[in-house]
């Protein structure tokens, strides 16, 4: 009898673990960007294309239509702490990926060379090419070192992963996460613990989002990747077989 209502319970537990998801096993981790810039199409003049804005405290994407021309955005991470910090609470090569999702926060256009905020769509790509340079360009004193509008081309990919098509409300406040999806290449980079660049462009005419970037001042609002992982299969198979021994040891009459 004894060991009919173990086997039953351990048989109960593994069932409600695996039909809700096993949320207790999940760990998430995140990490801000090491690296970051926007480049600037300069309008109809073209006259910023050379420029770089590494330093600037905000990060701008837009539509060719727009007033001031387009914006693109190249943001870079370093995931060996992510890496490093599921290898130590599930085991190295212990983990599987769920989800990842970016997140941003909005902030107003406060100079005249960005677009007004207008509501639209925007893609985001993962950048074979890690070999861009940050730069230390500002709106107010951009520089000819560092990525630029002229120069992105060079790092761009035909194994460039699309991760992503989002909508964008037009806010100028507030944060916004979304999710990236995990494609080969990129789930890859964060499990060997690589730096990982994306690239964030206008994906219609009309949009314009300015968002914070890791030089703001407020560490809260800086761009913010956040990385979800679960243990391999196996090794939570292991685990809920070993609670189910120890079920049955002290489940025995004595």
């Amino acid at each position: 009898m004894h060991t009919f209502r173990n086997q039953l319970a351990c048989n109960l537990l593994f069932g409600f673990l695996c039909l809700t998801g096993n949320p207790g096993w999940a760990a998430s981790s995140s990490v801000t960007p090491s690296a970051d810039a926007f480049v600037d199409g300069g309008g109809t003049l073209g006259n910023m294309v050379s420029n770089n804005f590494g330093g600037a405290g905000a990060l701008a994407i837009a539509g060719p239509n727009t007033s001031q021309g387009e914006f693109q955005t190249v943001i870079q991470f370093n995931l060996s702490t992510i890496k490093s910090a599921f290898d130590s609470q599930f085991g190295v090569g212990q983990w599987t990926l769920q989800s990842v999702t970016l997140q941003l926060t909005a902030t107003p256009p406060n100079n005249s060379i960005f677009n007004p905020s207008a509501a639209g769509q925007f893609s985001v790509s993962w950048m074979q090419n890690d070999g861009w340079t940050e730069g230390t360009g500002t709106p107010q004193a951009p520089t000819q070192s560092g990525i630029t509008f002229a120069t992105l081309h060079t790092f761009l990919s035909p194994a460039d992963e699309a991760v992503g098509t989002f909508n964008f409300n037009g806010a100028t406040s507030g944060s916004a996460s979304y999710s990236l999806g995990l494609t080969p290449s990129f789930a890859a980079d964060i499990l060997a613990g690589n730096t990982a660049s994306f690239r964030m462009f206008a994906a219609d005419s009309n949009v314009s989002y300015l968002f914070d970037s890791r030089n703001f001042g407020t560490a809260a609002a800086r761009p913010l990747l956040t990385i979800t992982a679960v243990p391999e299969p196996t090794s939570l198979a292991v685990a809920l077989g070993g609670l189910c021994l120890l079920a049955r040891r002290f489940g025995r009459p004595r």
